[in-house]
């Protein structure tokens, strides 16, 4: 008999974010189904109940299955039919088998029956439960996305015809998933991450029959601007590998066709690795898709580094610790050697030979590693850093920028890009982000904020001074910028300007296919290949007649078209080590440049060797490596699965009744401002309407919020966000977060952070709102008045943030526009005749109010925020002070309260002014 789904009720496909969740879901929810219907039967109207929901839980999950090789068609179909003649011990064996194979991983490890004696057990272990040397000798496991309509008996072939070309010495173990059509396949690599590379066979359909909202998003991924209706048939498989390259770029696809070597000459075919004419070549087919995936695989400088651990050594060099001989032979320090193994001592040199190679001046295994990153990520050239990106960043300013060249940078960005404008001698202007004074943050540089600061300067005949323009992305809070608009727009005011993106927070936003559009090296590659289109050509000779004799006003309002003949100049600073796999300092210089060759190499590279140790940390290097292996490989799955535990972190706040009594999880509403959001949407996640279309947002609106940064306002708890970070989080539960505001916290989910993880800190949250409930519900009045006290201070009586205010008439070239030589004004502090000391107190206040002008001769740098309030030379305003002496945080750099403010005497600037 057939079971019928009518009677059961799942919970909405609408509340889960994404498809991996619903089917991980859905499996958990069968097995728990299964095995209520072998424990109480299918009789009776208990039994009809489970039936209807295993049903139910079948149709819910066969449109998912189509796209993934395990447990596959058959199998799938055969549990079904299980369900059918209600075989209901059989269906509970074969479920509880296939739903603990999906979350422990064995599937990889070991083929799965549905059914299987008593010997060979029940337990799949954890695939991070087994010993890591175990996992190593492995063979890693992979799915191939074939694209062809094939009946069952064709497919039945083709599968077999694979599986007889493995050979026992094959370094990696594949399953193949066959879907019918072009959007099937673009739906399965957007939803099944195992699948590693993509065979395009000539009978494949256009459009999919699988109507399941939740995996119709993953087309909308693929951007509206792609018109596929009007193709013909024989073109459906080189445009499939046009379009896997472009939102999976790093799969391998390949191409089987009937048509000629001449025709398929000429047609874009994205990353096709290979293209087999009509030829059932199996076993070449078979060896070239191992050879890719071994092609992202290797890893040269940490495959290096693990045989010159083996070899024998003698060492008549630095470092007692090579070997770990100075470990071993002691006495005290055994407890070390202990701790860590002997292979990172083994592998700890100052060597340069014998296989390994030199970071100064890479020529073997380290310079492959590099190009290897440089492919992953997409830039031109990559380099490696072993002391984070604060030094990438100088590194970059200090190889572009010149003595008394113009920099327009993000105020409240990095202090690393402060001090290396100090070190470049650059004359700075400063651009301000929109303020969040409700939250004591500052948000990001308006677009229109740039144009204005550049037609200025431009207007003042000073354009040709401008070097670079210098910004964040994503910030510390998660906002992110346009990369692609704010660079066509300037490089239409000044067609080879240089770009700073730094992505310290953004390394992982790569392997995201809606992420990647707003990172730096994919906006330079677009606009590369844009800029000599005829297309674009023929746009920008027609806005140019619209334009001619236009005002300023003009200008700022019309989205700018860069000139053909453009310089696409972008660098973009990354700390692997915060978002990726990597030891701690592991950074990488990302750089896409048309004339790096030929106007900044040598300087690049006086500017590395200044700022790299001649001593690197190997273990560094090689953990940039693995980690860029990692993130060619399976670095799509972990940041899905790390957006989806934010994205759960979002939808618990926004629905736990306890949790909104003194939380807040801010959304894109609260930290972007209505006119930089194009799309209108407020948040993520709304309680009645459900998600909302995360690509739609992202690929129109100005800045858009990176959702896997979290901020939480805690001001509802009476504690400020130190305190709630420090004495709750930290010393309480043993939750560790890294920035804060006078009322927020931050939590950021990375692809390390566990669905265990989320979960723990809701439940730390709900009871963190239990014990305040209790607290309240036995307060006094007085106590009561008390936390209302505290609360109204931390929401309602918060200092407003200052802007820039300017540099000093001393450190600035002209009065007519804002730059200033903050050089100068940093090596004039040296001298302390030229410094003094002011308190903080109503006096000065008064006399800064009255129109005196101090004027600020270090960084100060309070924490939080954690960026410059006052450089060197600038003029501090009342709103600067007022702000300063509102600041209840514990550190501030660059002030001393023994001391007071440090400021230029009035004759040190006099000095200076002449």
């Amino acid at each position: 008999m057939n079971v019928q789904a009518s009677e059961a009720k799942l919970p909405s496909v609408g509340e889960y974010y994404s498809a991996t969740q619903l089917r991980a879901d859905r499996w958990s929810s069968l097995r728990e189904c299964a095995e209520a219907l072998s424990r109480h039967g299918a009789e009776g109207r208990q039994g009809k109940k489970l039936l209807a929901e295993a049903a139910a839980l079948f149709d819910a999950l066969e449109p998912i299955e189509l796209y993934w090789a395990f447990p596959g068609a058959a199998a799938f179909a055969q549990m079904r039919r299980m369900l059918d003649h209600n075989n209901i011990d059989d269906l509970s064996h074969a479920v509880r088998r296939v739903a603990r194979a999906l979350t422990s991983g064995a599937y990889r490890r070991r083929t799965i029956q549905l059914i299987s004696d008593d010997s060979e057990g029940e337990d799949f272990e954890d695939e991070s439960s087994i010993a890591i040397e175990a996992r190593a000798l492995g063979r890693p496991y992979f799915e191939v996305m074939i694209v062809d309509r094939l009946n069952e008996h064709q497919e039945r072939w083709l599968r077999a015809s694979l599986q007889r070309m493995r050979r026992p010495e094959d370094p990696f173990i594949y399953e193949p998933v066959v879907v019918p059509s072009l959007e099937d396949a673009l739906m399965g690599i957007l939803f099944n991450h195992n699948v590693q590379a993509v065979v395009v066979r000539p009978g494949l359909t256009l459009k999919s029959q699988n109507e399941l909202a939740v995996l119709q998003q993953y087309l909308n991924r693929v951007g509206e601007e792609e018109d596929v209706d009007g193709l013909e048939p024989s073109d459906y498989g080189p445009e499939a590998c046009r379009l896997i390259a472009k939102v999976r770029p790093e799969l391998d696809a390949y191409l089987v066709t009937d048509r000629s070597a001449e025709d398929i000459a000429g047609l874009d075919l994205g990353r096709c690795r290979r293209v087999f004419y009509n030829q059932e070549d199996f076993l070449e087919l078979h060896l070239n898709i191992l050879r890719g995936v071994n092609r992202r695989y290797k890893t040269p400088f940490f495959n290096a580094l693990k045989e010159y651990s083996k070899q024998p050594t003698g060492v008549f060099h630095a470092m007692p610790i090579s070997r770990g001989k100075s470990i071993s032979r002691s006495h005290w320090i055994q407890d070390m050697g202990a701790f860590y193994g002997p292979n990172i001592f083994l592998a700890e040199t100052s060597a340069t030979s014998g296989g390994l190679d030199s970071l100064l001046e890479p020529r073997g295994p380290i310079k492959e590693a590099q190009e290897l990153a440089a492919r992953a990520f997409g830039s031109k050239q990559t380099f490696f850093a072993t002391n984070g990106t604060s030094t990438c960043n100088k590194i970059v300013v200090q190889g572009l920028v010149r003595p008394g060249d113009i920099v327009l940078v993000d105020r409240d960005c990095h202090k690393s890009h402060h001090y290396g404008m100090v070190l470049a001698g650059a004359n700075v202007v400063y651009m301000d982000s929109y303020p969040l004074h409700e939250y004591s943050m500052y948000g990001a540089v308006p677009l229109k904020e740039i144009k204005h600061t550049l037609l200025n300067l431009k207007k003042a005949g000073k354009l040709d001074k401008v070097r670079m323009v210098l910004l964040t992305n994503c910030t510390f809070d998660g906002l992110v910028y346009n990369v692609e608009r704010v660079m066509e727009e300037c490089l239409a005011i000044k067609k080879d300007l240089v770009f700073l993106w730094d992505e310290a927070w953004f390394a992982f936003a790569r392997f995201g296919p809606t992420y990647r559009a707003r990172t730096a090296m994919n906006a330079a590659n677009v606009l590369r290949e844009r800029l000599r289109s005829p297309e674009h050509i023929a746009a920008y000779e027609a806005q140019q007649k619209e334009l001619e004799g236009a005002d300023e006003k003009k200008l700022m309002e019309t989205r700018l078209l860069p000139p053909p003949d453009s310089r696409v100049r972008a660098y973009a600073t990354q700390s692997t080590h915060k978002t990726l796999t990597s030891l701690r300092q592991g950074s990488m210089i990302h750089v896409n440049d048309q004339d790096f060759k030929g106007e900044v190499e040598q300087a690049f590279h006086e500017a590395y060797m200044t700022h790299t140790s001649t001593s690197p940390n190997y273990q560094i290097i090689a953990s940039l490596d693995v980690g860029r292996r990692q993130v060619e490989l399976e670095g799509f799955e972990f940041v899905q699965r790390q957006v989806e535990s934010a994205m759960a972190i979002r939808r618990a706040v926004a629905t736990h009744p306890l949790l909104q009594k003194y939380f807040k999880v801010l959304t894109a509403g609260d930290m972007i401002p209505e006119e930089y959001r194009e799309s209108g949407v407020e948040s993520y996640y709304d309680p009645k309407q459900g998600w909302s279309d995360i690509w739609d947002i992202w690929s129109r609106d100005e800045f858009v919020l990176d959702p896997t940064r979290v901020t939480l306002a805690v001001g509802g708890t009476g504690w400020d966000g130190d305190t709630f970070k420090t004495r709750i989080l930290m010393d309480k539960y043993g939750i560790q977060i890294n920035k804060t505001s006078r009322n927020t916290v931050l939590f950021m989910t990375n692809i390390g952070t566990t669905r265990s993880s989320v979960a723990y800190l809701i439940e730390v949250l709900v009871e963190i709102a239990k014990d305040l409930d209790d607290l309240l519900d036995d307060a006094s009045k007085m106590e009561r008045r008390s936390f209302e006290n505290r609360v109204a201070s931390l929401v309602e009586q918060v200092p407003p943030l200052p802007d820039f205010s300017r540099f000093h008439d001393a450190f600035r070239a002209g009065k007519d526009t804002p730059e200033g030589d903050i050089r100068r004004a940093f090596f004039l502090s040296y001298d302390e005749e030229n410094c003094d000391y002011f308190n903080l107190d109503d006096e000065l206040q008064a006399r800064v109010a009255s129109g005196e002008e101090l004027v600020s001769a270090s960084f100060i740098i309070p924490y939080p925020p954690g960026f410059p309030i006052l450089v060197p030379g600038q003029v501090i305003s009342p709103e600067i002070l007022a702000f300063m002496r509102a600041l209840d945080v514990s550190e501030i750099h660059g002030y001393r309260p023994d001391l007071g403010l440090r400021v230029f005497t009035k004759n040190a600037l006099k000095r200076k002014a002449k």
